[in-house]
């Protein structure tokens, strides 16, 4: 039992930084959240999500009970309040997901099944979803989040240097020498991280160089500020590289040392002076050069960047364009240093460290390596399918082919998430079955055949990984609501009953009794992990792999002395024009982000006491094309692009430059995805959030 009142330390459930929080709970309510000065990441610093957000927990309108559709198989399927639902049991709702699934393995394999995991839930949730997946359904169509926010990144920098994680550590921030921060408005979407960067500017004599369309407030502590077009990154980054060659600025004793390919990549981007970027991204030529000799000649540079890079069809070559300058000046392997993605979700390091993806297992060990696949099928006592499954976006298009037949969606919401959502509603609608788990109604689960009620993280035990890869402990601080249940409990239980209508002789093994023997078990599996246990992370407060035996330190910084794939490699790059570009019909670019007191696609934070401060979408427009179009601010204009078209209030800010919009991407009632394009980066399959044409029009 719960006392009557304590404290509970645990992580909170907002963006990556994993900041540790203490709920204060009183007769089994969160009235307070605070956080201990003495730990790292946060140091006691706090966002405004994480001090007053957690208000969701206790909402209303918090799923209970399980759930059934009462128009059940009947398409096209239409979305539905609670009222469009009937209660039923856990017996009743796992045993029909269990009959539709097992069916579909029977009749068509499991490759006509989608799922998606949650980068919200916690490791040991995901590692079960995805030996659900790949061990009883019998597929690898499993994908989350990171496909829709750093795909791109990962892409990149596996081809670079062959991991895929940020290098080097928060704690390191407040020492910077000169840093990069570029597609990031900090500020509002990594709080706390943003209060260390500043810190290194004010108290420490940083250097900051930010590249950016958009006015955001790390530029008022910038010592320079590249205010290139929206999709002209890859662009700038190549002429910085330029300069660096050209004037001999790059570590030549680093490249011959630790990479391959410079010769060739030298050579490739000679043309792509300051003048030539300059005429496509409208930066000065001249800034260029004094940002590339700034980065090149700094002591330890460092790189962060966020979705502005990599959401994007040129997503890839942005990251790697960046992972090309660290090379060139051997800005990675040592403190304060490195290529740091700064990662959306509270764990979306963790769900891709777990298994969340269609390639990897847990610890990025390919699905299509025989021997990783053998010792993973050892483990389980199953056969594993070969064939890496399809992406996020894949799956949607196959549904849409008719290949995949039901979807499994736990803790996700993509039909906010989803570009081009009139095309995303067209498929959902017409999708035979669709399992939703989660701890509220959202729009996707409007759509649920069967919805099951999880627990949020304030009432669940588990870890997150933060995004300097630190693994941390999820402690329950509070009962969860009416019948509700931990997502991993609900998966054993499905993934035991799909097994028994499978006729299974032997279970892949779901009889786990609590979160630590999950953490256990891919620990064993995976050797990042090999070195951390529960134990640990009690003792330490947090450990950072990879971590490969109980006596290994940890590794706050990677790349000391190699690179996964041995030598880093340079990859020469051609700049290319956006999917979508104006036209007089649509003149203006749009663009899509967050905002300090919101949260992705709003599930949680719409539902706190934040939403009372921002309460509804804008639209930014600058000064000049607002007295152009004869709107004010604060009045609505109709937004329209070729996929839909949304109502929304007008900012007039010189935050946004002219002939570039930004809309938040939190407000289901003025949804920006029903705008945006499904155009996809080639390598990475992440669709472009950040670029595509819109027009404005005052009502």
């Amino acid at each position: 039992m719960l006392s009557a009142e304590q404290m509970v330390r645990t992580t909170c459930p907002y963006c990556g930084v994993g900041c540790q929080v203490d709920l204060h709970v009183r007769q089994g309510r969160i009235f307070r959240v605070s956080a201990p000065f003495d730990i790292a990441p946060n140091e006691g610093r706090l966002c405004v999500k994480g001090r007053f957000g957690t208000d969701f927990v206790h909402h209303p309108s918090r799923l209970t009970t399980p759930l059934i559709r009462k128009e059940f198989g009947v398409l096209p399927r239409h979305p539905m309040g609670l009222d469009g639902f009937r209660e039923a049991t856990w017996d009743e709702a796992l045993d029909l997901a269990a009959e539709q699934f097992a069916e579909i393995v029977r009749t068509r394999g499991g490759d006509a099944i989608g799922t998606f995991c949650s980068a919200k839930a916690t490791n040991e949730d995901t590692y079960v979803f995805q030996k659900f997946v790949r061990a009883v359904l019998g597929t690898n169509n499993i994908d989350h989040c990171a496909r829709l926010c750093h795909a791109a990144s990962v892409v990149a920098l596996q081809t670079a240097i062959g991991s895929s994680a940020m290098s080097n550590s928060i704690a390191e921030m407040k020492h910077l020498d000169v840093f990069i921060v570029t597609g990031s408005n900090t500020t509002e979407t990594h709080p706390v991280i943003s209060t260390f960067m500043r810190e290194a500017v004010v108290h420490n004599g940083a250097k900051l160089i930010v590249v950016d369309p958009r006015g955001i407030e790390m530029t008022q502590f910038a010592t320079l500020w590249l205010r290139q077009r929206p999709g002209t990154d890859v662009a700038v980054f190549q002429a910085m590289a330029q300069v660096i060659v050209s004037e001999g600025l790059y570590n030549r004793a680093f490249i011959e040392a630790r990479t391959e390919g410079f010769e060739a990549y030298a050579e490739a981007i000679m043309e792509c002076t300051p003048e030539w970027a300059e005429r496509i991204s409208g930066v000065p030529a001249e800034h260029i050069r004094e940002a590339a000799r700034l980065y090149a000649t700094a002591k330890a540079g460092a790189i962060y960047w966020g979705m502005g890079i990599s959401q994007s069809v040129h997503g890839t070559e942005n990251a790697l364009a960046l992972a090309n300058l660290a090379l060139l000046t051997g800005h990675v392997g040592r403190p304060g240093t490195g290529l740091n993605p700064l990662r959306g979700q509270n764990n979306v390091q963790g769900c891709s460290d777990s298994g969340g993806l269609p390639n990897v297992f847990p610890g990025y060990q390919r699905v299509d390596d025989d021997a990783v696949r053998e010792r993973f099928e050892a483990a389980w006592g199953v056969s594993l399918n070969p064939q890496p499954g399809l992406t996020t976006m894949e799956m949607a298009f196959a549904a849409e082919a008719g290949d995949i037949v039901a979807f499994y969606v736990m803790g996700e919401n993509p039909m906010m998430s989803e570009p081009n959502l009139r095309h995303a509603r067209h498929i959902i609608e017409n999708l035979p079955f669709l399992l939703v788990q989660d701890i509220f109604l959202n729009e996707t689960g409007a759509y649920a055949d069967i919805l099951l009620p999880a627990t949020s993280f304030a009432e669940k035990d588990g870890t997150f990984t933060n995004s300097d890869r630190r693994v941390q402990r999820v402690r329950r601080a509070v009962p969860a609501p009416g019948d509700a249940r931990d997502d991993w409990v609900i998966l054993c239980e499905l993934a035991r009953r799909v097994e028994q209508k499978l006729g299974r002789a032997r279970s892949a093994g779901f009889a786990f009794a609590s979160p630590e023997e999950i953490w256990d078990e891919m620990a064993r599996l995976t050797p990042p992990f090999q070195g951390i246990s529960y134990a640990r992370i009690a003792r330490e407060g947090g450990v950072h792999w990879p971590c490969p035996t109980p006596d290994h330190p940890g590794s706050p910084y990677l790349f000391a002395e190699t690179f996964p794939r041995g030598r880093g490699q340079f990859v020469p790059l051609q700049y290319r024009p956006s999917a979508e570009l104006p036209d007089d019909e649509y003149p203006f670019i749009l663009s899509t982000g967050r905002v300090l007191y919101h949260w992705h696609g709003g599930t949680l934070t719409r539902r706190s006491k934040l939403d009372d401060i921002y309460p509804e979408a804008t639209v930014e427009i600058h000064p000049e094309d607002a007295a152009m179009l004869g709107v004010k601010h604060g009045e609505r204009v109709r937004v329209r692009s070729r996929r839909g078209e949304i109502v929304v209030r007008v900012a007039v800010t010189a935050r946004s430059p002219r002939g570039v919009v930004f809309i938040p991407f939190h407000f289901a009632e003025a949804a920006a995805n029903e705008l945006t394009i499904d155009a996809l980066d080639p390598q990475a399959k992440i669709p472009d959030y950040k670029v595509c044409a819109v027009a404005v029009e005052p009502l």
